[in-house]
């Protein structure tokens, strides 16, 4: 079975009434959780009207940027594309992953959607009816547009993204995107920045910095986290990106699971032509192992560590069910027995076998650095790290069926045979 497509979300599978770790998913795909992303290198970003433009960028790639007031910004096709609304495009799947009446309030991280593909435009902002046409691709379940620029802070470039916080935050690495501090800061007007970003030009949260676009303002530094993207090492919100001049919807991230994302890609490259840069988020130059400290940066990552705690268990029995139970967190919610989280336990069963897994105080069953180090101790105290039969049994109490069991232990191989 392949294991190259990215995750598909299933829909809401049926649940054994059993009062164990979690229930049964619908579909089975040869998908495969979001690698690692990190510093990453490779394509370009429109700038916001400065005199000196990026040539490269903190975390380490390399960048020709164009000024907003480049002559293909006035003229040309790039000029006559008509911008899409910032909250959404008709007949695009997904939309919004959260919605809240004052953009100044972050709403609840409510799933994550890890990008597929990155699209840049060189020429200027991409159409409607452009993001209307990469939406209605096989398998694109999400589609979000953001406006951006090449700014200078420090005296460095440095591109930029400015973003509704409560819907950028689930395209974001699952540490980043759990952290409430950085997306209320950035909902209040502070800018945030990547780990290489806050490193390299020595910056101090709380201070302010005059950012220099079309416009100087004077923002305050609101705190750094790993961003996951590829060359991207700063954030606004989109009223600060607005009164700096960057350039409305310059790039779209897509989400399509259980495709070829190289494939994907070329798709994406067609529709928006010579004008965009266009990359493949699952090619190996665009990750990186994990966040600084060691702390792990995808879901990918957070089985491998979590694996560790059961001698004898293999990450891709964790990776299996985590595709099986909610796709890698896409499809976390409550279930029709009541199993809830990215790993689907129930709240019974929770409470034996919940873990603090990033060490805040607290075993929160939605959070995946908590669930899936529980999803290694259930199956570990069930016999799963001693292999063969006891493994068998051990999937068997996650789920009681066998088809189950042979369809997490097939998705194992298939994930063996992909990453190792």
């Amino acid at each position: 079975m392949a294991s190259s497509p990215p995750p598909h979300a299933p829909t809401r599978p049926q649940r054994t009434e059993q009062a164990n770790t979690s229930q049964k998913a619908e579909k089975a795909r040869a998908a495969t959780p979001h690698p690692p992303r990190g510093r990453r290198r490779g394509l370009t970003v429109a700038a916001a009207g400065i005199a000196v433009l990026c040539a490269g960028n903190l975390g380490g790639g390399v960048y020709v940027a164009l000024n907003a007031d480049d002559e293909r910004g006035t003229s040309g096709k790039a000029a006559s594309r008509t911008q899409s609304p910032p909250t959404g495009v008709p007949g695009v799947p997904g939309g919004p992953v959260a919605n809240v009446a004052d953009e100044r309030q972050v709403a609840p991280l409510r799933r994550v959607v890890p990008p597929d593909v990155l699209a840049v435009s060189r020429g200027g902002p991409i159409g409607r009816a452009e993001i209307a046409r990469i939406g209605k691709l096989r398998r694109v379940q999400d589609v979000i547009a953001v406006a951006g620029g090449a700014v200078q802070l420090q005296g460095r470039g440095i591109n930029t993204f400015a973003v509704d916080p409560s819907q950028f935050r689930s395209w974001t690495p699952p540490g980043t995107a759990k952290r409430n501090e950085l997306w209320e800061a950035l909902a209040a007007g502070r800018f945030v920045v990547s780990t290489a970003a806050a490193d390299q030009l020595r910056l101090a949260q709380g201070t302010r910095y005059p950012v220099v676009a079309r416009t100087v303002p004077q923002l305050e530094m609101g705190g750094s986290g790993t961003l996951g993207l590829p060359g991207i090492d700063m954030l606004v919100d989109r009223k600060t990106g607005t009164d700096m001049g960057l350039v409305p919807n310059v790039a779209v991230m897509v989400n399509a699971p259980g495709v070829d994302t190289a494939k994907l890609a070329g798709s994406v490259k067609k529709i928006l032509g010579r004008d965009a840069d266009v990359v493949n988020l699952h090619e190996r130059r665009y990750q990186a192992p994990a966040e600084a400290g060691g702390r792990p940066g995808s879901y990918l990552d957070l089985y491998k560590e979590a694996a560790r705690s059961c001698p004898g268990l293999s990450w891709t029995v964790l990776a299996a069910i985590g595709q099986v139970e909610s796709d890698h967190g896409r499809n976390a919610g409550r279930s029709s027995a009541g199993a809830l989280g990215p790993m689907q336990f129930l709240p019974s069963t929770w409470r034996s076998y919940g873990v603090d897994g990033d060490g805040d105080g607290k075993a929160d069953i939605m959070n995946p650095y908590d669930a899936i180090p529980a999803a290694s101790r259930y199956l570990c105290a069930h016999g799963g790290g001693k292999g063969g039969r006891q493994l068998y049994k051990a999937i068997w109490a996650y789920n009681h069926a066998d088809w189950y069991v042979q369809k997490v232990l097939n998705l194992a191989r298939a994930y063996a045979v992909r990453y190792d």
